[in-house]
């Protein structure tokens, strides 16, 4: 969704103004995405606007690229409901704090909560 702040003019425009849809009805056929910048640096004007014509998919999807979305989904899933189970949630909010600050940990809940179902699927489907 974009992001627009008004004043007498516009000052900042962030995100995807127009989508080209799946489907293709009541929808533009090119996207129009706008970005703004904030960075130090010598101009704080740094907004660009950026024209992109929908693109098709000249190969077909092959069955690697099947079972890595395959694998995502289900990891997903058991985040999400992870992140539900009421019986996990202290414990996990605890060994999350334990594990953040050091190196190479997880810097939010849902990376940690992401990297822990990952394993949890590589150990039963390569073990």
């Amino acid at each position: 969704m974009a992001k627009v702040e008004w004043s007498a003019g516009i000052d900042t425009v962030s995100g995807a103004l127009s989508k080209p849809s799946k489907s293709g009805q009541h929808s533009c056929t090119k996207m129009l995405l706008g970005t703004h910048r904030v960075a130090e640096t010598t101009s704080n004007r740094c907004n660009r606007i950026f024209l992109r014509r929908k693109v098709e998919r000249s190969t077909p999807v092959t069955a690697k690229e099947l079972a890595h979305r395959e694998k995502f989904g289900t990891i997903a899933s058991a985040v999400n409901a992870r992140r539900k189970d009421l019986s996990k949630i202290a414990a996990d909010q605890e060994a999350f704090m334990a594990q953040r600050d050091t190196a190479g940990g997880k810097k939010t809940m849902r990376s940690y909560l992401f990297s822990l179902e990952k394993k949890a699927y590589e150990d039963a489907h390569n073990g």
